[in-house]
């Protein structure tokens, strides 16, 4: 019988080993423990539930998939007025209004719905009646609004003495010193086609194609691609030039930084650059330019040059030439020297064996890479646009500060997304045809 035995340190060797991992196995989820602990406590995530404006929160998203029509008194004037989105291009026609408005005189009743009836009365009183709860009654007296709310008020109305806003399901009434408003939504985007200057609106695809001339001077195609193109509501046309100079801006920057990184990055190469102080410089230079994040430079050169998608070009150029640099030079230093030795051994010049001994090596690489950028930097375009004033970023971020055209925002990420998965379909198309040599199975 062999029996086994065990030397005494390497026992306690063993002891150790297991002691150590199984402290290890202990400590590291409690290190993890005390500093997630610590950022609840000092990022006051406990006050974020206080911080948080459902009610702001619930607007947004009601904005984003309908519109509201505005209907309007000046409470000193008496003036009453209709309008889609509060749009001077929606704003209907003098002694018209929606179906769902009655107007009788200095009276004017607003059915929203589900039993809500907002009505109007000619001395700056207003009603609001609606199911299970008392009429709410609001009055102007001496600037004062006074109301009949109970104290304290319910939770879906805002009062003070200045201001009074209800908001529920089917819809919001405003009543300020000197105006009274109510806020109706319906759903869908209104006016996206045609604004309501246009013989178009509301007029369906059956009749514009078969229907009879709407407009003495144009063709019904005609007209209603010019009013739809030249939408003053939803600017398709400056939208889709936007759109166009977000693209441009990323296709400038990612192809302009790739052939300035290209001969730099044999520079920073060794087997290219024996010069060590050479390649040093080269590569921190890389290492600054890519180090500093794409919106710092945006922020710095929109300052030197002023707004505008060229600048937002050249950030994204100054970002990518290190980006580039660094993975060129790499790339550089893995190449197989026996091919540039055999076309040496020709009597090739330096310029003949890199240009057929080293680029063939190196451009799976340097595709793959140029073309990934792009299609990253599409997207990364959209908030250099917003900065420096051009492209489609510009057009999200105005609709975010106003606020009041959120579902504005909306079609403005949908474009941004379909043009996101539209490069990101070129970009695969074109890696497989350039470097795989995909021809598509023929």
């Amino acid at each position: 019988m062999t029996m086994l035995i065990i030397d005494g340190d390497l026992r306690d060797q063993t002891v150790r080993i297991f002691a150590r991992k199984k402290f290890v196995a202990l400590a590291v989820p409690a290190v993890i423990l005390i500093y997630l602990t610590y950022i609840f406590i000092s990022f006051n995530f406990a006050g974020l539930a206080e911080r948080a404006r459902m009610d702001n929160a619930r607007t947004l998203v009601a904005d984003s998939y309908s519109y509201k029509t505005h209907v309007s008194r000046d409470n000193r004037s008496g003036d009453l007025s209709f309008a889609i989105e509060g749009a001077r291009q929606g704003t209907y026609a003098d002694g018209t209004a929606p179906d769902w408005v009655a107007v009788d005189g200095g009276n004017m009743v607003v059915d929203l719905g589900d039993g809500h009836v907002v009505t109007y009365l000619d001395d700056t009183r207003v009603t609001y009646e609606m199911p299970d709860f008392p009429t709410i009654t609001l009055q102007l007296i001496n600037d004062v609004v006074v109301t009949n709310l109970p104290d304290p008020a319910p939770s879906w109305v805002n009062a003070s003495d200045t201001r009074v806003a209800i908001t529920t399901d089917a819809g919001r009434l405003t009543y300020t010193r000197s105006k009274t408003e109510v806020f109706r939504y319906s759903f869908g985007w209104e006016m996206f086609w045609f604004t309501l200057s246009s013989p178009y609106h509301d007029v369906g695809l059956v009749r514009l194609l078969t229907g009879p001339q709407l407009d003495a001077n144009r063709s019904n195609i005609v007209g209603a691609w010019q009013d739809f193109w030249n939408n003053g509501l939803w600017r398709h046309s400056d939208v889709a030039w936007a759109m166009w100079e977000t693209v441009l801006m990323a296709f400038l920057g990612t192809f302009g930084a790739a052939i300035i990184a290209l001969p730099l990055a044999f520079l920073a190469a060794k087997n290219f650059a024996p010069v060590v102080a050479v390649r040093f410089a080269v590569r921190r230079v890389f290492d600054f330019v890519r180090g500093v994040d794409g919106l710092i430079w945006t922020i710095i050169l929109s300052r030197a040059f002023g707004p505008g998608p060229l600048t937002g070009a050249l950030a994204i150029l100054v970002t990518d030439t290190g980006s580039f640099g660094k993975s060129f030079s790499e790339a550089l230093e893995n190449v197989d020297a026996k091919q540039i030795e055999g076309l040496e051994s020709t009597g090739a010049k330096p310029v003949q064996r890199y240009r057929f001994g080293v680029i063939p090596q190196v451009t799976p690489v340097l595709l793959s890479q140029i073309l990934y950028y792009f299609e990253s930097n599409t997207r990364s375009a959209t908030i250099i646009g917003a900065i420096t004033g051009g492209g489609i970023g510009l057009f999200l971020t105005q609709a975010i500060q106003t606020q009041n055209d959120w579902e504005k925002v909306t079609y403005y990420i949908v474009l941004i997304l379909i043009m996101v998965m539209l490069m990101d379909t070129i970009s695969g198309w074109l890696r497989r045809k350039l470097i795989k040599g995909d021809d598509g199975g023929h």
